[in-house]
């Protein structure tokens, strides 16, 4: 528990303004900046169109070898495969370590089979690589959630909120966490 509470910790401190330190990376294009700055001001018609193209961005590695992997890993995800999307993931890792994807794709996958704390691990890398990654600000506020950490969890969720604030798990967690972290008034 206290290695995940250290990762929630540097994660924490990533999302709320140290991450502004780290190197622009291959995730961060001007194509996905436009799409971010449209994702802000999209309306209820518009941002699923916006975040599918901000998914088909991320999922592009650069290499057809790395996005098989994607795929493949997807696709045992899909069959419910867990242990074996883990080994694609792992694998496209291994060879792509620089892919925000990988990461984000494997932690989901670890959240799958409630190895939190490893899939905290690789949002955190996830959102080195790529710290406007929505997706895996929702996991991790999934995971504290599921591990009774309300306050942790409204604070990621406000913070996906700020990258896209039509999301809706995003709003329905928000909806759901405020008043348990921050009462009712009377």
């Amino acid at each position: 528990m206290k290695t995940a509470n250290r990762a929630v910790a540097l994660i924490f401190a990533f999302i709320l303004g140290f991450g502004a330190q780290v190197s622009t990376t291959a995730a961060q294009t001007p194509v996905l900046d436009d799409l971010f700055a449209e994702l802000l001001v999209a309306d209820e018609t518009t941002w699923e169109d916006i975040e599918k193209k901000i998914w088909s961005e991320w999922s592009k590695s650069g290499s057809k070898a790395m996005d098989h992997l994607l795929e493949r890993g997807r696709a045992e995800m899909e069959k419910g495969n867990v242990d074996k999307a883990i080994g694609h993931f792992s694998a496209l890792i291994d060879h792509a370590p620089e892919f925000a994807e990988g990461w984000n794709a494997r932690a989901t996958a670890w959240f799958v089979a409630d190895r939190y704390g490893l899939s905290i691990a690789d949002i955190r890398q996830t959102l080195i690589l790529e710290p406007r990654h929505f997706g895996a600000m929702a996991g991790l506020g999934m995971i504290m959630e599921r591990m009774n950490r309300p306050k942790a969890a409204l604070t990621i969720y406000q913070e996906a909120e700020k990258i896209h604030p039509n999301r809706p798990d995003v709003k329905a967690a928000l909806e759901r966490l405020k008043d348990k972290v921050e009462g009712v008034e009377l």
